[in-house]
């Protein structure tokens, strides 16, 4: 293997856990500033398909590492929703008027109130933070959701989000 190959592999490798420490931290901090059950990064790996990459959670059983959304469920309108700067935010699922497979999707994971936030890149959309009360209904305040639009712009900015 020549020396430029390796060393673009160490690249790379580098960039990987520069990217991961980031998500990590940022939810993190989600999840200790809002008090809430989960914080997630759902990364889109295909146009509006992707997976769970990384959480924190309150407790073990909230876990949803590796789950993927709905596909039927989300579809170009939505990811065109998010992708013009969307924040959505559910005091309560089961009051709250959605899509029936979205509110069976959200119950499936133990879901009863969330908040989501559009990580944007001058690619587009490039995943989504994702804040869980599982717990009960929760009323998301303005603080909640300028904190979470600001992790998700610190995520974009970084130059391994950006390249990536």
């Amino acid at each position: 293997m020549s020396g430029d190959r390796l060393q673009h592999i160490v690249n790379r490798l580098t960039d990987q856990l520069k990217r991961d420490v980031l998500v990590e931290k940022c939810l993190y901090d989600i999840r200790e500033v809002l008090q809430s059950d989960r914080a997630v990064l759902y990364y889109f790996y295909r146009q509006w398909q992707g997976q769970v990459t990384c959480e924190t959670l309150s407790a073990i059983e909230f876990s949803i590492l590796g789950s993927t959304g709905p596909d039927e469920c989300f579809n170009d309108e939505y990811a065109a929703l998010y992708e013009g700067g969307r924040v959505r935010e559910i005091a309560d699922i089961e009051t709250e008027p959605i899509n029936e497979c979205h509110r069976d999707f959200l119950r499936s994971m133990k879901v009863r109130a969330n908040l989501v936030v559009p990580i944007l890149t001058k690619k587009g959309l490039w995943g989504l933070l994702v804040a869980h009360q599982c717990s009960g209904p929760r009323t998301w305040l303005r603080s909640d959701i300028e904190f979470m639009q600001k992790q998700a712009e610190n995520i974009a900015m970084s130059p391994t989000i950006q390249d990536s």
